[in-house]
């Protein structure tokens, strides 16, 4: 089994959210893209709360993400992982959201792609966190069942949130 490797973060000038998931499923992984399964309610969901509609393109999903200062990163760096779920994830190393944090300290809130983001930050990320940042658990986008699914309308009630961070003037 090979070692797996996430992408590099995608960031815009003065970020205020990042948006972090675990690490890409295998069809991300193929297509090189940030939620590329097109299962995924990512996209759909990011298109509904920012009132925008869908992109055509990858490099136009990316703009999108930038114009409404939202940056996307995975809390993993490398792992080794059978398949797409996050359960099958082994021998984990994060990526320095610490260091990123320092590098854009305009980002004030931390939002977690469902649990197994949540799980990865908390114990590889939190501990060494000196900004003030706030990091959120936000349910998952992954199209596989599982046992605290939300409707797509509950998931798009959840991650209005982000929307409260973005919609503030003021930078640090």
């Amino acid at each position: 089994m090979d070692k797996l490797q996430s992408f590099a973060p995608v960031i815009g000038n003065k970020p205020k959210v990042l948006i972090v998931g675990s690490m890409p499923s295998e069809k991300s992984l193929e297509e090189q893209q940030y939620y590329g399964n097109p299962r995924n309610h990512f996209w759909p969901i990011m298109y509904q709360i920012l009132n925008e509609a869908p992109a055509e393109t990858y490099t136009e999903k990316l703009h999108l993400m930038k114009k409404h200062y939202v940056a996307l990163w995975d809390t993993i760096g490398y792992c080794y992982r059978q398949g797409s779920l996050d359960t099958n994830i082994k021998e984990e190393d994060p990526n320095d959201i610490s260091g990123l944090l320092k590098k854009y300290p305009s980002i004030q809130l931390i939002a977690c792609n469902g649990t197994k983001a949540y799980q990865m930050f908390q114990k590889f990320i939190a501990p060494l966190l000196q900004e003030e940042v706030d990091v959120i658990k936000l349910p998952s986008t992954s199209p596989v069942p599982g046992k605290y699914n939300k409707t797509f309308e509950e998931k798009i009630e959840a991650w209005r949130i982000i929307t409260s961070y973005l919609d503030q003037v003021n930078f640090k």
